[in-house]
């Protein structure tokens, strides 16, 4: 499948993050007495923004979430982030043998997408063409962060390939008329719940090792 334009997704797709980041969530709403198990919380927030990460907390469980809280999560985050983050297998080895321009569009802020990919040994191979929900708008899954990333890039949406891993990500792709292939190699991805989720959305290509992505846009 040829494309002019691939777009990653950050979290679960160039990096194995979830997991941290779903368990300093739910600790801290623990300690803000929301209890939320953990296939609830990746159902609900897998993928999406801080700000529709806020809006449901307020909305669903009745916690304003402010910059305290805010600050508290990432300073925990980015501290296991130092000693626990590690790339996705065969990323890095992917992104050299890509022959075609290539992107971040993530959820996450600036700053965390930055020190995700600094830390894993990537930023060199994908900057500085990153892209954040807080550029836009609206986050996913509507389809602004890749419409943006697709029009700065000077590609027509038709001919990208967007890289995802969560429902609204898959949802935001096909919403920019892009296509979408749902990654599921992510520690929090590689099992039948989450492959049978992601499948259901109908993406174009499903796969879990990422080096065989050289194969699918070759």
């Amino acid at each position: 499948m040829n494309a002019d334009l691939i777009i990653f997704d950050c979290d679960g797709v160039l990096v194995d993050s979830e997991p941290i980041s779903f368990d300093v969530l739910l600790r801290i709403l623990t300690e803000h007495g929301v209890h939320i198990e953990p296939d609830i919380a990746y159902e609900r927030f897998l993928g999406k923004s801080v700000k529709t990460m806020g809006d449901v907390l307020k909305s669903e469980y009745g916690l304003a979430i402010d910059d305290a809280f805010l600050d508290g999560m990432r300073a925990s985050l980015y501290e296991r982030f130092q000693t626990e983050l590690q790339p996705i297998p065969g990323i890095a080895e992917t992104l050299d043998g890509l022959n075609i321009k290539r992107c971040v569009a993530s959820s996450s802020q600036p700053e965390r997408i930055r020190l995700s990919l600094t830390l894993t040994g990537l930023i060199d191979k994908l900057d500085p063409h990153i892209f954040s929900a807080t550029m836009v708008a609206n986050g996913k899954p509507a389809p602004d962060l890749f419409l943006l990333a697709a029009d700065t890039m000077n590609v027509d949406p038709r001919d990208c390939v967007v890289i995802e891993d969560s429902p609204a990500g898959i949802l935001a792709a096909k919403a920019a008329n892009m296509r979408v292939f749902a990654f599921a190699g992510g520690t929090h991805a590689n099992n039948e719940r989450h492959k049978a989720i992601l499948s259901a959305l109908k993406p174009d290509h499903l796969f879990d090792d990422m080096r065989d992505l050289l194969h699918l846009v070759g």
